[in-house]
């Protein structure tokens, strides 16, 4: 099977090594969902936003292209070839002010168009739009929050999920959704950490074409010993 997955942070996959003031969890979850999948036997195709430069802003150009099914950009359409190939698509970033990055979500703007990736259906009832992506057969997210999960789903009413499933991939038809969320990464102790990455490798090793096995839920964290390491960025 092969996965595309879309890593989302400054750092670049470079800082999943675990290096002072040049580290990412995001980095790191990106990288164990990579190592999982590989030792399953998976194609892994990875799109690195930061390492590639890509520029979230949607142009005047970029629209007018996209009102016309097709784009401009050059690495736009080398992202929707690597889309249109693949089984899995998987998102990893930090959560900002409560959403996804900017690039992420530029992501979503530039690279989703309408006639290439997707259609819609004038005077259909209900959902009037239609994949046009074929092979994809799921969705994952993998999040990486300092806030406490129940507060972002309950407080904050999980702004991630309505945008990226139920407003983009669940509205085009993409079944097999599944959220995974690394919350109160700053207050987690390095070998819980790295018990969460281990947990990510193995949930990538069991990836199968239609479902995710879930990964067994971890244990309450203790309070934070103060001579813990200094976190990763998120």
């Amino acid at each position: 099977m092969r996965i595309l997955i879309v890593l989302d942070h400054p750092y670049t996959l470079a800082s999943a090594a675990d290096v002072p003031h040049r580290r990412s969890f995001t980095a790191a979850v990106a990288a164990a969902a990579i190592r999982g999948a590989e030792a399953a036997g998976h194609d892994v195709d990875l799109v690195d936003l930061a390492a590639d430069g890509f520029a979230p802003a949607m142009t005047a150009a970029d629209l007018a292209a996209w009102r016309q099914a097709h784009v401009v950009d050059p690495r736009v359409a080398d992202y929707q070839r690597r889309l249109l190939a693949a089984d899995h698509l998987v998102f990893a970033f930090p959560v900002w002010w409560e959403a996804m990055p900017a690039a992420t979500k530029g992501f979503l703007d530039r690279v989703l168009t309408k006639g290439v990736l997707f259609d819609e259906l004038p005077g259909a009832k209900g959902n009037p739009f239609r994949t046009l992506m074929p092979r994809l057969a799921g969705v994952t997210v993998l999040s990486v929050m300092t806030t406490p999960d129940k507060a972002y789903r309950w407080w904050y009413r999980d702004p991630l999920t309505k945008i990226l499933f139920k407003g983009t991939f669940g509205k085009i038809g993409v079944k097999n959704l599944t959220w995974v969320n690394y919350d109160k990464v700053a207050d987690r102790t390095p070998e819980q950490r790295e018990r969460l990455l281990r947990e990510t490798e193995a949930r990538f090793a069991r990836l199968s074409p239609k479902t995710l096995s879930p990964a067994p839920a971890p244990a309450a964290a203790p309070s934070p010993s103060p001579e813990r390491a200094a976190p990763r960025s998120r």
